[in-house]
């Protein structure tokens, strides 16, 4: 991927995570399979739901590493050889979905139902943290 001209700037020094990060953005919005939806559940709370009709639980993973949610499907072998289709539109591929998690952002939950992949998301509040600087004299 092309580097982004922005954090190029001698101006944003140590900004390579947020590049990164950017960068892992841009890769999974180029993802298609398999389709899903965003929920905004309230208090922080999200819900991912993917479309994963035809996968049982032993054959989807469900990774959290760096900030990085990652789902994956694996098929086994897609089917038996005897199976002949006069026309095949599931898809039987597997896939690899990633998303990218903001500071904070924990996985409550994995629940397979009726096709459907329910991730649950939240963002616990962060404690309130106050730090007193003691002052020093010179000299």
């Amino acid at each position: 991927m092309n580097r982004s001209l922005i954090f190029d700037s001698p101006f944003l020094l140590g900004f390579e995570n947020t590049r990164r990060l950017a960068e892992q953005a841009a890769k999974a919005a180029a993802e298609g399979y398999p389709p899903y939806n965003v929920e905004d559940r309230g208090d922080g709370a999200l819900r991912i739901t993917l479309a994963v009709a035809g996968f049982s639980p032993d054959q989807l993973q469900v990774t959290v590493e760096d900030r990085q949610l990652v789902i994956t499907g694996k098929r086994n072998g897609g089917g038996k050889p005897e199976e002949t289709y006069l026309h095949r539109g599931i898809a039987a591929r597997g896939f690899i979905r990633s998303f990218v998690l903001a500071d904070g952002m924990v996985v409550d939950a994995a629940t397979l139902e009726h096709g459907l992949l329910h991730i649950d998301l939240a963002r616990p509040e962060p404690e309130s943290r106050m730090q007193t600087i003691p002052i020093r004299t010179a000299g």
